[in-house]
């Protein structure tokens, strides 16, 4: 049923949540390289992108409060916190810092030209006036274009309706900066039998009105944004979903965590892993502008079947050898060859099925 031409992850949630160690807040020190973060998200939802980036420091040499410092600042989801949080950073004169997405980027450099900047980008680098060229971007600014792939929209798209081939019409959630671009998905739409209703949310007060437009216009499923404000309000979102039988996809694992449907997207762990690289290469003495901006080649699709039989859905997954899922599993799956196959022996454990085992065996 899901032809996979591409090289993904593969992985099936029963529902259950993984947790991961919260990262702890690193003080500056004298001697050491100083690596400044600046999340808009809360630190326990960017807990799993802080552990991939100090996993991917680890690979280098790097070790937090031994040979590195970490400077940690989160928005917990207030954008109005990022200005004040961007020039305290700044203020610590780090060597390089990780700002990610847009939101923490603006932010930055409002306050800094100079420093190292490592970003991820959901619209179009080039267009954002953040680099002159993917190939060589110019300036202090480098990182990964997480929509650089023009098929993934239509990809998501696919996927949901090959679960639910009923679908006519689908409910696109966006934030207020994101509403011009949700014309991109009019014509993949189009060309899968579907018309787009776009619901711009913007703010957390506006979660309710959203949902009661979607059914105002007769939506039959969701296509929601990466935008952080969704990936901080996840977990109501994806209640709000299911408690209105609404089949939905979302473009990171996250969502399917928190109780979403299904999501379909590069690993943000796996992005600030390589975040990792591109610090290391800046410590020796590359420039950002030199740095070409990244596109992922591996993405995940996680299928929550907890949240499926909750609405009702059955995802019958026979035509890619998956057949009813009894047992929590992961595989990755490169080329359409399946090359690791972790599973769950004891019910309700997540001790080889998690983001964090599968990619420490990439």
């Amino acid at each position: 049923m899901f032809d996979m031409r591409r090289r993904e992850f593969i992985l099936l949630l029963g529902g259950a949540v993984v947790a991961w160690p919260l990262a702890v807040h690193a003080q500056q020190s004298a001697g050491r390289p100083l690596i400044g973060i600046l999340s808009p998200l809360s630190a326990s939802t960017a807990t799993r992108n802080i552990e991939g980036f100090r996993a991917g420091l680890r690979e280098h040499g790097y070790f937090d409060d031994r040979n590195v410092t970490l400077a940690l600042r989160f928005a917990e989801g207030i954008p109005e916190r990022m200005p004040a949080l961007a020039t305290e950073l700044v203020g610590l004169k780090p060597d390089v810092i990780v700002a990610a997405p847009e939101t923490s980027l603006f932010a930055v450099r409002s306050v800094t030209r100079t420093i190292p900047i490592i970003t991820i980008w959901l619209q179009d680098p080039v267009a954002s006036g953040a680099v002159d060229s993917i190939a060589r971007p110019g300036g202090h600014v480098t990182g990964t274009w997480i929509s650089g792939d023009d098929a993934l929209v239509g990809k998501r798209l696919e996927l949901i309706k090959e679960a639910v081939p009923a679908i006519v019409r689908i409910g696109v959630l966006v934030g207020p900066s994101e509403v011009q671009n949700s014309s991109l998905l009019s014509a993949p739409a189009r060309a899968l039998g579907m018309t787009v209703s776009v619901i711009e949310v913007r703010d957390a007060a506006g979660i309710d009105a959203a949902f009661a437009a979607a059914s105002r216009d007769s939506v039959q499923a969701l296509f929601v944004s990466q935008s952080p404000f969704f990936n901080t309000h996840r977990v109501e979102i994806a209640e709000r979903a299911v408690r209105a039988r609404l089949p939905a996809i979302y473009g990171f694992r996250e969502f399917a965590d928190a109780g979403g449907l299904m999501s379909y997207g590069p690993s943000l762990p796996a992005v600030y892993r390589r975040f990792a690289t591109l610090v290391d290469k800046i410590f020796k003495g590359a420039s950002p502008a030199d740095l070409p901006v990244e596109v992922p080649t591996r993405f995940e699709l996680i299928v929550n079947l907890k949240a499926a039989k909750a609405i009702d859905l059955t995802l019958d997954a026979s035509g890619n050898g998956l057949g009813l899922r009894s047992k929590r599993y992961a595989m990755l799956v490169d080329d359409g060859v399946v090359k690791k196959l972790n599973i769950e022996e004891a019910p309700g454990k997540v001790e080889v099925s998690g983001g964090e085992a599968l990619v420490k065996q990439l």
